[in-house]
């Protein structure tokens, strides 16, 4: 059947995908997200007064160790090797945009890794700033971009 789900099987019971005969290719993927924070939250962050910290760098490192464990966390998500994850949160008018990149030589793609770090991150600033917004809203969590390259050349 050619509409089956690729992680369904002929039992409908949930299954890994199998990519064993998949050729290794350069994979990168791009996320993106955004937790809205009210006036006293942006301007602690800005001033690096919240009492939890740096706000804005613990939510990028929040972010790269999250990709790392990405398949410990998404049930049928493959083991990858990363090679790079970059997080860049980044204060705006309205609270805090988070991008994700994550990059690693392999078989199946990266885009669980960057969409987890991006939610954890957001995740992360929630947790710092709880004592001083109770209206923030994590939102727009989305892939931006994913994409593979032969894996031959470098």
């Amino acid at each position: 059947m050619k509409n089956r789900l690729s992680h369904i099987n002929a039992q409908n019971r949930p299954e890994m995908v199998d990519v064993t005969r998949k050729e290794q290719s350069v994979r990168q993927a791009r996320a993106a997200g955004r937790i809205l924070l009210g006036a006293k939250a942006r301007a602690q962050i800005a001033q690096n007064t919240v009492k939890k910290g740096n706000v804005c760098i613990t939510a990028e490192l929040a972010g790269v160790m999250a990709a790392k464990r990405t398949p410990e966390l998404i049930p049928l998500c493959h083991s990858l090797q990363l090679t790079k994850v970059d997080v860049e949160a980044t204060l705006t008018d309205t609270g805090v945009d988070v991008v994700a990149t994550a990059k690693c030589v392999g078989q199946t793609g990266v885009e669980m890794e960057a969409l987890t770090a991006v939610s954890v991150a957001l995740l992360t600033v929630y947790d710092m700033c709880k004592a001083v917004d109770k209206s923030m809203v994590i939102e727009d969590i989305r892939l931006l971009e994913k994409n593979k390259t032969s894996a031959e050349g470098d």
